[in-house]
């Protein structure tokens, strides 16, 4: 059955209490940390955590939070922009590649690879074909990680509302403390917001691994449901602390 986002909330459950959340975020944060130490020292599979919405959804924020126990050797994140002249000379998945985890780490993606069939599209800078084609590798590449270097990939669109997305863009001019996170053209990206959301749903509902639609209106509720996706995710990869072989006395 086809997404469609339109039909699918912004915000948490009418019955959530914040109070209550955030206590299960902080202990579901400890568990996170408990099982990514396990995940390092093993040292045989890995995790991919792809962080993919609009501007001003709370990518960043949710890094912070959800994995702030984690060992920092362990764990990186990798935010990808516009391509550079070097990569713009490679096939597109040429630079994701390069920022697949290694085994016994997790990687977060904060945008990654669906951009370029995403903003490309927004701006007619490929055309319908060539991104249904980039679709297909991604599915390739996806199938790749997890067949051939044991990754898991857990991917997640951080659905906020136009009118949160337009509010906490306007935080960025009144707040001075988020004055450094101001552009003007994340204003005009807001003006494409219909055609965002439509291709939004192709990539979503042409993925063979599916995604996690996560309501990001309230920071507080964000934060629990990707926690909760990502302790479940360690929790069926049961990573285990290696032990030294048992010797003859």
């Amino acid at each position: 059955m086809s997404i469609k986002l339109s039909e699918i909330s912004t915000m948490p459950p009418h019955d959530s209490n914040k109070k209550k959340i955030e206590a299960k975020t902080a202990d579901l944060v400890i568990k996170i940390g408990e099982l990514q130490h396990k995940l390092y020292a093993e040292g045989k599979q890995s995790l991919l955590v792809i962080l993919q919405g609009m501007d001003a959804s709370g990518k960043d924020g949710t890094i912070k939070t959800v994995f702030a126990d984690c060992n920092p050797s362990g764990i990186d994140a990798y935010a990808f922009k516009k391509p550079t002249e070097e990569e713009f000379a490679h096939d597109f998945l040429w630079r994701i590649h390069q920022k697949a985890p290694r085994k016994g780490n997790i990687m977060i993606f904060n945008r990654s690879h669906y951009e370029d069939i995403l903003i490309q599209r927004v701006h007619k800078w490929i055309d319908d074909d060539r991104a249904e084609k980039r679709m297909k590798a991604i599915n390739a590449f996806e199938e790749l990680l997890q067949f051939d270097n044991n990754t898991r990939v857990l991917k997640f669109y951080m659905h906020i509302s136009q009118e949160r997305q337009q509010e906490k863009l306007q935080e960025r001019i009144d707040d001075p403390s988020k004055n450094w996170k101001h552009k003007a053209a994340d204003w005009d990206e807001n003006d494409h917001w219909d055609t965002d959301r439509k291709y939004y749903e192709y990539a979503i509902n042409h993925s063979s691994i599916p995604w996690h639609i996560a309501p990001c209106d309230k920071r507080y509720y964000r934060n629990y449901f990707i926690a909760s996706k990502v302790l479940e995710t360690l929790q069926a990869m049961d990573p285990k602390l290696p032990q030294l072989p048992k010797t003859d006395e």
